[in-house]
Order: C-alpha cells, then sequence, then structure tokens
C-alpha cells in the first residue's frame, strides 16, 4: 500500500532536478518556484474546468505570487553582484 501513496505522490508532486549553483537558499527557493508552478497549474485547471471562477483564480495566483516574492526577498536571491555568478 505504502508503495502505491509514494507513485501517487510522485505523480501529483513532481519535482525536477536542481542544476544550479548549489547553495542553501538556491535550494530552498527552487523547492518554492516549483510549489508555485505546481499550484498555478492546479489552479489554471480548476479555472478552465470551470470549477472556480476566473476572478479567484487571478486572486489565488496572485497570492501565490506574492507569497514567492516574499521568499526571494528573504532568501536574498539575486542579491550578489554579477561578477560573483
Amino acid at each position: 500500500m505504502q508503495s502505491n501513496q509514494n507513485d501517487k505522490d510522485k505523480f501529483l508532486y513532481p519535482h525536477s532536478h536542481y542544476y544550479g549553483q548549489v547553495k542553501p537558499e538556491n535550494l530552498v527557493f527552487n523547492a518554492n518556484l516549483q510549489e508555485f508552478a505546481q499550484k498555478v497549474g492546479y489552479i489554471t485547471n480548476l479555472e478552465t474546468s470551470g470549477k472556480i471562477y476566473p476572478e479567484e483564480a487571478y486572486e489565488r495566483i496572485k497570492e501565490l505570487w506574492k507569497q514567492l516574492k516574499h521568499s526571494k526577498k528573504t532568501l536574498e536571491i539575486g542579491n550578489e553582484p554579477p561578477d560573483a555568478i
């Protein structure tokens, strides 16, 4: 039974490998970004199938975007000088 649950979780919540510069803050942000993308996909599917109104979909995605921006700011992603990359 546990194997079925693992397969289901892998299907519903896939994670891609990270190929960027390996730093803890980059890994955390990458996980947040993947979660954002998954949730946006679910929301757009709900809206497309008529389960939620477009305005509700917009507000949900807008809130997720705010959370992702806060994560980026908190983790200080993108604050390195260009030659440090």
